[in-house]
């Protein structure tokens, strides 16, 4: 897994900070930023956490450049609606030798990892054969309705791996490009970073949080599964590891828990 913050809102706490303003003085557009120095605009924005007042965060977005996920986590990060994504297609791109990922329990247990590994190497196959009886069918019949044949073949491939592409795995690799304000973000951190969250997404979501959490500390002081900075909101589900995982994040943020 690869993850790199592409883009975000320049200087997003200060914008966050004047949306507040806006909501709480009479400031006009012409004075809006004046006065919002480092400690005016921390001060905004730990209100807004305290407080619950969240619709000024959704000024702010960011953009992730994700690779080396697998399609199953396509299914789970799509879910999240407040957000806009960017796909590799496969119906466009074709999967010659495409990457997967493997999950860690299967990894660790060798005679798991060989069937894997093999159910891999079948798929593969499938594809290609599937494929290419594909690309014979519709080429013989663009080129019997007069097609040139070098755009026959292109279309064919074209046509051939939209539905040879239904036999590839859950595991197959992908690429996204994801922007989603900061507000969806938190919902996203609190949702994906919590140990109940299937491992893929939640190893992408904590790596999310490291980079938004570089730019912009005091926005996201306050990230993470509901149990670093509050209770445990899963109840009877709950992993019953709040402490550890409380020592985990205020390790990422590099602050001290509070005495």
């Amino acid at each position: 897994m690869k993850v790199k913050l592409l883009s975000h809102t320049p200087d997003p706490e200060k914008l966050v900070a004047a949306a507040a303003k806006n909501c709480y003085s009479a400031s006009n557009v012409d004075n809006i930023l004046e006065g919002l120095t480092e400690e005016k605009t921390e001060s905004f924005v730990n209100m807004l956490s305290e407080i619950g007042h969240e619709s000024p965060i959704e000024h702010v977005s960011f953009t992730f450049a994700i690779e080396g996920v697998s399609r199953s986590l396509l299914a789970q990060i799509t879910r999240h609606r407040m957000a806009s994504f960017s796909v590799q297609s496969q119906r466009y791109v074709r999967e010659k030798g495409f990457e997967y990922v493997v999950p860690p329990e299967i990894d660790k247990i060798p005679a798991a990892r060989e069937k894997f590994i093999q159910a891999m190497e079948d798929d593969q196959r499938t594809y290609e054969e599937l494929t290419a009886a594909l690309m014979e069918g519709y080429l013989k019949e663009l080129l019997e309705q007069g097609v040139p044949e070098k755009t026959a073949r292109s279309k064919a491939e074209k046509h051939a791996i939209e539905d040879a592409r239904y036999v590839l795995p859950n595991a197959c690799a992908t690429r996204i490009v994801m922007t989603a304000n900061a507000r969806s973000l938190k919902n996203f951190f609190r949702l994906r970073c919590c140990n109940r969250a299937q491992w893929e997404i939640r190893a992408l979501a904590e790596e999310m949080y490291k980079l938004v959490y570089a730019v912009a500390p005091t926005l996201f002081g306050h990230c993470g599964p509901s149990c670093v900075d509050g209770v445990c909101t899963e109840g009877k589900m709950s992993c019953g590891k709040a402490a550890e995982v409380r020592a985990h994040y205020l390790a990422l943020r590099g602050t001290e828990p509070k005495s």
